[in-house]
């Protein structure tokens, strides 16, 4: 087993893309942070404040379901972790994900994607939800880097 884990939600395949990428640059393990009910379209639809991520997203106490809790975090000491940005920030199902399990001791890199926005205050807005881990902003990961640059990157981190 890696000591690498690459953990990443995707509501429209994007982030997943960049997910799968940067695990095999880094031979890490790959793990999908999924919904126990998945996005639709209208879920997604931040144009209405009524849609489930706006309503997910205006509410700091959200939490949604996740489907299963097998993710491998205990065999990992390196936890780079990835979703597309909403509102600014991470979508509060990766607050989910961090509360589900214990990452005492732990480096966990953010990157994400965005047709906007960048990281900001992401890692501060995280921390709270895992407090005993060591939460870095990475960087977005929107265009097509080579492997050999998200090998270089990723390495600078750990």
């Amino acid at each position: 087993m890696s000591k690498i884990l690459v953990a990443y939600f995707s509501a429209s395949g994007v982030t997943a893309r960049a997910a799968q990428n940067l695990a095999q640059a880094v031979g890490a393990d790959l793990y999908e942070i999924k919904p126990a009910v998945p996005y639709t379209t209208a879920d997604l639809n931040w144009n209405d404040k009524h849609s489930r991520s706006s309503v997910e997203m205006n509410d700091k106490n959200s939490r949604p379901e996740l489907k299963d809790h097998d993710a491998p975090v205990g065999g990992h000491n390196t936890i780079f972790l990835g979703f597309p940005i909403w509102w600014y920030t991470a979508p509060a199902i990766i607050h989910t994900f961090l509360e589900a399990y214990d990452f005492s001791g732990k480096d966990i890199v953010l990157f994400a994607t965005s047709g906007g926005s960048g990281l900001g205050r992401t890692a501060k807005e995280l921390a709270g939800s895992c407090p005993s881990a060591n939460i870095k902003n990475g960087k977005l990961l929107n265009g097509s880097l080579s492997e050999k640059e998200l090998r270089q990157w990723a390495e600078s981190l750990i």
